[in-house]
């Protein structure tokens, strides 16, 4: 006699179906991520587009919101000043702000290993400097300036070869911003009904707090920017436009930006006199002070408070990623999983 196998019970059944519908779960996932992997420089030039399209749109109703009489501009017209209004303000910086800079870092390229000998000459007069072996120091520092400093301007027409990358991003955030309600609306729909609100709610949120974030750290780097330039040009240090530059572009990054930049202005500064050196240390202290206690509080009161150590791990993250797109988008996106992280993670009531 043969003994048939037992029909399974209903919850022997439903526990199976789970667990190949796990399993079935867990290959989705892993072929998605290998597909994201693979389109990652298309994936990353949607979601900037879709990153500036969301910081830009507030700008957008606030145009279409304008009335001149009864007539108020439509949505693309606004788009298509708001654009016009960006057009124009790059215009006049790249006519007028760039030359200066990349005729200083070309120069820096060609005086750098010239001056550095002059340099270790004055330090070998200071107290024990014998000790140091600032023979092979120099040598050493001259072939690597000389390197550094020529790549650096060899390597400007590789920095712009992402034009067409940066035109595609370009297209995709003004149709982000014309048809982006449509494809919110649709993301929320694959939800439901209650987390749909609540997931809402935390968008919205997240959006206003990454938009004043991203304005209030554009703003303390113009300050810095504008403030060490005037300085280092009223203490005559060598290349200002460009140190002035790199003081503002790097002050995205709290502590280490400002460090690297002051180290770099004070040893350029150095090669001229102890003096300017001590000049552009002691504005960079008050400057800090000042930053710390009067700036940031009132400037980012309203906006996302990213400690330092998250800022830092996201810009090594995102630059292992995806290079310079990937530190572009980085501390956006930090301060957007910050806001969501509150929401959905973070227990106050267990703090």
């Amino acid at each position: 006699m043969i003994n048939l196998p037992e029909a399974p019970t209903p919850a022997e059944a439903a526990s199976r179906r789970a667990v190949r519908g796990h399993i079935l779960f867990a290959f989705g996932v892993a072929i998605l991520l290998a597909i994201a992997w693979v389109l990652l420089r298309e994936l990353l030039i949607i979601y900037v587009a879709a990153l500036f399209a969301v910081v830009l749109t507030p700008a957008v109703d606030r145009i279409a919101s304008w009335r001149i009489g009864s007539y108020h501009p439509s949505r693309p017209l606004a788009i298509v000043l708001l654009i016009a209004i960006v057009v124009g303000v790059l215009a006049v910086f790249f006519t007028t702000g760039i030359p200066p800079v990349v005729h200083d870092l070309h120069q820096f390229s060609i005086d750098l290993p010239q001056r550095i000998p002059q340099t270790v000459e004055r330090f070998k007069r200071m107290p024990l400097a014998s000790h140091f072996g600032l023979e092979s120091i120099a040598e050493r520092a001259e072939s690597a300036a000389s390197a550094t400093a020529g790549y650096l301007v060899s390597a400007l027409p590789d920095w712009l070869s992402h034009l067409f990358d940066i035109l595609t991003a370009a297209f995709l955030c003004v149709y982000f911003m014309l048809e982006g309600d449509k494809a919110y609306r649709f993301f929320l729909s694959l939800f439901r009904q209650p987390q749909r609100e609540r997931l809402d709610l935390t968008l919205h949120h997240a959006n206003q707090k990454v938009g004043k974030w991203l304005a209030a750290q554009g703003l303390l780097m113009l300050i810095l920017g504008v403030t060490s330039t005037i300085v280092f040009g009223l203490l005559h240090v060598r290349y200002f436009l460009l140190l002035g530059f790199l003081m503002g572009l790097f002050n995205i990054i709290p502590i280490a930006g400002g460090i690297f930049t002051i180290a770099i202005a004070a040893c350029v500064a150095a090669l001229d006199s102890w003096a300017k050196m001590g000049g552009v240390l002691i504005f960079y202290l008050i400057y800090v002070n000042v930053e710390n206690a009067y700036l940031t509080p009132r400037i980012m009161r309203s906006s996302v408070n990213l400690m330092g150590l998250t800022v830092l791990i996201s810009l090594l993250l995102g630059t292992s990623l995806a290079g310079i797109v990937g530190a572009l988008v980085a501390v956006p996106t930090a301060a957007l999983i910050t806001v969501v992280l509150q929401e959905y993670a973070v227990h106050d009531d267990e703090l």
